[in-house]
Formats: C-alpha cells, sequence, structure tokens
C-alpha cells in the first residue's frame, strides 16, 4: 500500500495528493461570481423551438417576482436576440463599475436589473455576429463580471433548442430549476421532449410547463378560442410529470408593452402558480 493512500482521509478539499480518487471525481464546470455579488436562485427560462415566446415569460416573471419585493436581476442569454432590453424600455448603453472591473446592469423603471449583448453594441439594432465560443463566453461574463448586488431571483432568458448557450448555462450557472415555455401546435410534445431530455442529462430540475399563446377571449361574450387549435398540454404534462404553471392567453394589450417597453405594468395574474413554484424552487 502506498504512503498516500496509508494517509488518506478521504476528504479531497484538505488533501493536496493527487491520487486516483481526486481524479474520479466529476469536474465542476460552475463560473463563480465576483466578490462584490450575489444572487440567491437562478431560474433558466427555455424552450426546444424559437418564437413561443420565452423573453415574455422571463419578462413576466422577473416583474412578478419583483412585485413581490425580491431583488430581481434578467441574465439576457439570447446574445444573437436579445430583446430583453427593449419590452423594458431600457436603451442606455452597459456601465461599468469606477474600478473598471465589472458590468453594472441597468435598472428598469420598477427595478428589475438588466444585463444584455444590446447594451454592448454601438446601436441595438446591429447585429451580434459571433462564433459559438465567443458567444458562450460572453453569457458567462454576464454572470461572473457583472455587478449583482443582493440577488434574490435571477431569470436566464436562453435561445431556443439545445445548443451551446443552454449548455453553458447548465454547466456554468447554479440552476435552481427551469421553466419549459411551449405553444398549443401539435409539435410541441416533440419540442418539450427536448427540453426535458436536456434538462435531465445536465441534472437540472424542471418546475414545469407555461403555454403562451394558449387561446383568444372573446371581447363580447368571453368566450375563449383556439386561435392555434386545441391545446395538448395537459397531456404532454401528464406524459413527462411535469405540473402546468400557467396558460397564458393572447391579449394585444400585452404585445403592446412590450413594443412600447412597459412590460412590467402588464397584469399577470395568470402567473401565480408560476411564482409559487419559483419561490419553492
Amino acid at each position: 500500500m502506498s504512503e498516500t493512500a496509508e494517509n488518506c482521509t478521504h476528504n479531497c478539499g484538505t488533501c493536496s495528493a493527487n491520487c486516483g480518487s481526486r481524479t474520479s471525481e466529476p469536474q465542476s464546470f460552475l463560473e463563480k461570481l465576483n466578490p462584490a455579488s450575489s444572487v440567491k436562485k437562478v431560474i433558466g427560462v427555455v424552450s426546444g423551438k424559437g418564437g413561443v415566446g420565452k423573453s415574455l415569460v422571463t419578462s413576466l416573471m422577473a416583474c412578478r417576482m419583483r412585485a413581490t419585493g425580491a431583488r430581481v436581476g434578467i441574465l439576457d442569454a439570447d446574445i444573437t436576440g436579445p430583446s430583453i432590453p427593449r419590452a423594458f424600455g431600457i436603451h442606455d448603453g452597459v456601465t461599468v463599475t469606477p474600478d473598471g472591473r465589472l458590468l453594472v446592469p441597468a435598472v428598469s423603471s420598477t427595478g428589475v436589473e438588466v444585463i444584455s449583448s444590446n447594451m454592448l453594441l454601438e446601436n441595438e439594432t446591429d447585429p451580434v455576429i459571433w462564433r459559438g465560443p465567443v458567444i458562450a463566453g460572453a453569457v458567462k461574463q454576464f454572470w461572473s463580471e457583472t455587478l449583482w448586488q443582493d440577488i434574490d431571483y435571477m431569470f436566464v432568458d436562453m435561445p431556443p433548442g439545445t445548443g451551446d448557450v443552454p449548455l453553458t448555462v447548465f454547466q456554468s450557472l447554479p440552476v435552481s430549476g427551469i421553466i419549459i415555455v411551449t405553444s398549443p401546435q401539435e409539435l410541441v410534445s416533440m419540442i418539450v421532449e427536448k427540453a426535458v431530455n436536456m434538462a435531465k442529462k445536465m441534472n437540472v430540475p424542471i418546475l414545469g410547463l407555461v403555454e403562451n399563446m394558449s387561446y383568444l377571449e372573446c371581447p363580447d361574450c368571453g368566450k375563449k378560442i383556439s386561435v392555434f387549435g386545441e391545446s395538448h398540454l395537459d397531456e404532454v404534462a401528464k406524459e413527462y410529470g411535469i405540473p402546468v404553471l400557467a396558460q397564458i392567453p393572447i391579449r394585444p394589450a400585452i404585445a403592446k408593452a412590450v413594443d412600447e417597453g412597459t412590460v412590467e405594468y402588464v397584469e399577470a395574474d395568470f402567473l401565480d402558480d408560476a411564482v409559487k413554484a419559483v419561490k419553492e424552487a
């Protein structure tokens, strides 16, 4: 028996020996926050395809959590298609701390802190033409090199699919859980399955499903009209054992608020169950 094995305390955290036990331990890719920052919970907002409303759900959830008195931040990880700043009416560029070491998030009118690639551009309509590794690096920078002060809940708006950015977020950030955003179309089952399978492979808890564009309510009679066909959300939720957190109606007022940068003033009581799930994550 080697001297290293004889003296082993089975506590790798206090041992400097490079033995077999140490090398067999899984490697952590988590990025550390800077010493000036504190984030308690990280919630990812994902989907298997684009155009289903991840940014809307991210924005509304952040506003609902802020309304409870919590300190809330949004990390816009949709680097090539950022839309969070516009929803909040944020058009200023990024600023830095006096020592120039950390990025400073913009703060919305109700106190939601936001960092986004749009804030790094000379003009907010300029395209972000970056390769995968650069995009992944930007996401890590938004997490570790931004001044996040006493954030209770951070929502991460991710691009669609299961590519570089979702992988980077799941590996680099201490994600407490994810919300999967869907729509009523027939493809929803396959789309959800992709998101569920990725989350399971990355050992990330799934908080539940939010269906956007679920129905249109007739302003005259109140009847719910299924514009995109009948929802299969309950069937999909049952199949994968995931709770349904919300069904968001089609309301012109919501779209108008996002376009005008006033998403913070949207009445979104339909997200009450989702708020509860985030608090319990």
